[in-house]
């Protein structure tokens, strides 16, 4: 466990070092990357970190790396969000080098395109021209390479990830990020797993630049609107544990399997069940029953929060989440059904993603 105290240090020591300047740390900063990827995760409402063991680890836990046990993993994800405005989508490799070492690389993109630009609809004449609105697209990119490896004590794992992130919004604004992330998983024994994961250890920055004509920054002036200005955007880190555990149902070949996660996010108040300053605990929970392997149904929850209604009276909100999996020889094909807010908006996601195991090529020529 003395790895985990490590972690505990490094989280700690993050957080008093960026409380000495907070205005330069936003919440919510790069939010697009704590959507979730895969449909077995977004299923059991994200609560992956513990049971992680695929190609999608660099996104969920570097550790879990060490669960790939073919030459090549390769996992696709793709889901639309808001009635189909915003893409999401998502490529995870992953390469396990030996028994104790692999690699992963993991690519996102959130993105909306086809955005009108309707700052030059209004000419300097003051008339409208609609010839004068064109489109772009904001797109968010996140590269993620992960490293794993096992330690001399039976059941550790560890693993690391560096991040590149970019960030684009027409021609306007773009900035590039960097970030590390560090996790550890420990197998108590087959049927019970720990799991933490440290997002953002040492911070991830995102260096903006703005590029505005004069007459779009006339615009921004005579609308009330301040000319943004380049600088520094910081996500703090996030802390997530995880317990997962799984149980023969009879002798069939069921088995019941399930996970809590434990997010702690350090950029002051959210509104979480635990909600506090600086930290907030945000908890969330899935089980999956599954028949050898071949089929898995899945149900999460997520999303845990207290919202306040028009009369000032206070109601408990969560997210639901469903999911099915299943498994034809190295082939694998998840769906998740999944509410992306407050059930009463409705706004619900279709997202299916598919995982290949691949064996090392045979060389023809012989």
């Amino acid at each position: 466990m003395k790895f985990l105290k490590n972690i505990l240090l490094i989280f700690i020591c993050s957080q008093q070092i960026l409380a000495q300047d907070n205005t330069i740390a936003p919440k919510y900063s790069n939010e697009f990357l704590a959507i979730g990827v895969g449909a077995d995760a977004l299923g059991l409402g994200n609560a992956f970190v513990a049971q992680t063991a695929g190609a999608s680890s660099s996104y969920w836990n570097p550790a879990g790396l060490l669960g790939v046990n073919k030459w090549l993993e390769v996992n696709f994800m793709h889901s639309e969000y808001f009635a189909g405005i915003a893409k999401y989508d998502q490529l995870s490799l992953a390469h396990a080098i030996n028994d104790k070492s692999a690699l992963g690389f993991t690519a996102i993109r959130f993105g909306v395109d086809d955005i009108p630009n309707t700052t030059q609809l209004i000419d300097n004449n003051g008339n409208i021209n609609y010839d004068n609105v064109s489109s772009f697209s904001a797109g968010d990119y996140a590269f993620i390479f992960s490293y794993a490896r096992k330690l001399p004590l039976e059941g550790l794992s560890i693993g690391g990830s560096s991040k590149v992130i970019y960030r684009k919004v027409g021609d306007f604004a773009r900035s590039w990020g960097f970030g590390l992330d560090a996790g550890m998983q420990y197998e108590i024994n087959p049927r019970l797993k720990l799991g933490a994961m440290l997002r953002d250890a040492t911070s991830t920055f995102n260096a903006w630049t703005f590029t505005l004509d004069d007459e779009t920054k006339n615009i921004f002036l005579n609308t009330g609107n301040e000319i943004p200005q380049n600088g520094l955007e910081l996500t703090l880190p996030k802390l997530i544990f995880g317990v997962a555990g799984n149980l023969p149902i009879g002798k069939k070949g069921f088995n019941l399997g399930g996970e809590i996660d434990f997010d702690i996010t350090t950029d002051g108040r959210r509104n979480t069940v635990i909600s506090a300053n600086p930290f907030s605990i945000d908890p969330h929970a899935g089980l999956q029953i599954s028949f050898k392997e071949f089929v898995k149904i899945r149900a999460g929850v997520t999303n845990m929060q207290y919202t306040t209604d028009f009369d000032s009276s206070k109601k408990f909100n969560l997210q639901p989440n469903i999911g099915l999996g299943v498994a034809i020889k190295g082939f694998y094909l998840d769906y998740a059904f999944t509410d992306i807010g407050d059930a009463s908006v409705a706004l619900y996601s279709h997202v299916i993603s598919l995982r290949l195991k691949l064996d090392k090529p045979k060389n023809a020529l012989k």
